[in-house]
């Protein structure tokens, strides 16, 4: 039996006639896997533009029948809407939270010495915003030398360069592709892929020559890509160039040899030719062993490099966590308060209507009455001055003018914002006394704790899916510390 590449989720990929189309398999698997995520950057997108100002973006039909964001559709009448950021207010509320009491109470030491605590906690933050934004936080723990040349390196991973297969599982052990898209400079993909060798060194850098552009194309047409969507998995912008990375669980036969007397245990790759130890004090016996593999391609096809994933560790350099994970589906905290925000952006921008197309102050000022040698703008200047006196005739009918001023009419607007208002604190778990409102100076400091503690409760689950993830980036940086990647070129 040959070794065969064990995938669940994007299909088996065919084992070919060669190493060539073995690689492009590979490649087409992590680009189907990279669509199967479109869904979870669109989502992502929409909330990172309501967490940070941009509510008005959403695609809404006119009276004409014509899609239009709703920011053209409230501009077509006159008035621009307005916009007051609620979603902003609770993202830092809960990150300065976990700064101050998760971050707060832990340790300094990491256990390694190359490892700075104060530079993870800055990044802990950063990755806990992303998590409540998108449901979703990535981490690279990198020993090969290559990003961190020669040190342990923690990095954010960007949501919109990652790609990872369906996962089901909370604990995201039924992973078995996982990958990065780079976007480098030409030296900084020769440090990374080149091994070392001047003359592949030539070799790759001739890849992204002059017809990089058409190869490319060529190469997303023979894998199936479409040329309306998934441009951004072969193409970068700017003078970059675009590096595909693709880490796959593959399987491979293996023999087994156990010490009876010891328990040692040896591990050989099976051949067919291989004589089964017949040995009293040993047991052999054939066996299948899952292995993560290491291809970098470029967009254009090329296998850049690979290697295996380090003995230590045994594992691709991802950390990820996605929440909740129902039925595969991935829903954040933000997703959860965009209805209640922009229901308070339109009731405000109604009031804001409303404010303005009522009458304040308006004078009515009969033609007939008007002095002789006195134009309407004269009126108006007069009128303005707090101290100013506008002769008038009186008319037979005895009109006069008259000063109009009628107040805003009740259409219980500012009830409905309180109401939208209490939503979103019941709807997101962020309470007054989580944000440090509400503070009574009549109450004991151990009664506004407990009303904090409890203000909490409805955050726990978030706080502790994220602090397991942290805590498995923990051991996956306690095994790369031990081991350097020498990647087999």
């Amino acid at each position: 039996m040959k070794n065969r590449k064990l995938f669940k989720d994007f299909g088996n990929i065919s084992e070919g006639n060669s190493r060539e189309e073995r690689n492009l398999s590979v490649l087409r698997a992590a680009y189907r896997t990279w669509l199967g995520g479109s869904e979870l950057r669109r989502s992502r997108l929409r909330n990172k533009r309501f967490t940070y100002g941009d509510q008005w973006g959403d695609l809404t039909v006119d009276h004409d029948g014509q899609r239009v964001t709703e920011w053209e559709r409230y501009c077509a009448g006159g008035d621009a809407p307005i916009t007051n950021n609620l979603i902003r207010h609770l993202v830092k509320s809960i990150v300065g939270r976990f700064r101050s009491e998760a971050l707060g109470k832990e340790d300094a030491k990491t256990g390694n010495p190359k490892i700075d605590r104060n530079v993870l906690n800055e990044l802990d933050c950063r990755c806990f915003e992303e998590f409540l934004i998108s449901g979703s936080c990535v981490q690279r723990v990198d020993s090969s030398g290559r990003f961190s040349r020669g040190d342990v390196e923690v990095r954010n991973v960007n949501l919109n360069k990652f790609f990872v297969n369906a996962i089901s599982d909370p604990l995201c052990r039924d992973c078995e592709i996982v990958g990065e898209l780079h976007d480098l400079s030409v030296s900084e993909l020769l440090r990374l892929t080149a091994g070392g060798n001047r003359r592949r060194a030539e070799w790759i850098r001739s890849l992204y020559s002059d017809n990089a552009e058409l190869r490319a194309a060529e190469c997303a047409t023979r894998l199936g890509a479409d040329s309306q969507s998934g441009t951004d998995f072969w193409h970068t912008h700017g003078n970059k160039c675009r590096a595909i990375e693709v880490w796959t669980l593959e399987s491979h036969e293996v023999m087994v040899s156990v010490d009876r007397k010891s328990g040692a245990k040896k591990v050989e790759p099976f051949t067919p030719m291989r004589k089964r130890d017949i040995r009293q004090d040993t047991e052999t016996y054939w066996d299948v062993e899952n292995t993560w593999h290491c291809r970098w391609f470029s967009p254009m096809g090329d296998l850049l490099t690979e290697y295996d994933a380090p003995k230590n560790t045994g594992s691709h350099p991802f950390v990820f966590k996605f929440y909740p994970l129902t039925d595969s589906e991935v829903h954040s905290m933000v997703e959860d308060v965009i209805d209640q925000q922009k229901y308070v952006n339109r009731l405000i921008t109604l009031i804001d209507h409303i404010l303005s197309a009522t009458a304040k102050g308006v004078l009515l000022y009969p033609e007939g009455t008007l002095p002789d040698g006195f134009s309407w703008n004269d009126v108006r200047r007069v009128w303005s001055k707090s101290n100013g006196v506008i002769p008038y005739l009186p008319a037979a009918s005895g009109d006069k003018p008259v000063q109009i001023s009628a107040n805003i009419t009740d259409i219980g607007a500012f009830e409905m914002i309180q109401l939208q208002l209490k939503m979103l604190e019941d709807v997101s778990g962020v309470s007054g006394a989580l944000r440090g409102k509400g503070l009574n100076t009549g109450n004991s400091a151990a009664l506004y704790q407990r009303e904090v503690e409890s203000a909490s409760t409805a955050m726990a689950d978030v706080y502790e899916t994220f602090n397991s993830f942290r805590r498995e980036r923990e051991k996956k940086l306690e095994l790369a510390a031990k081991t350097q990647l020498s990647p087999q070129v």
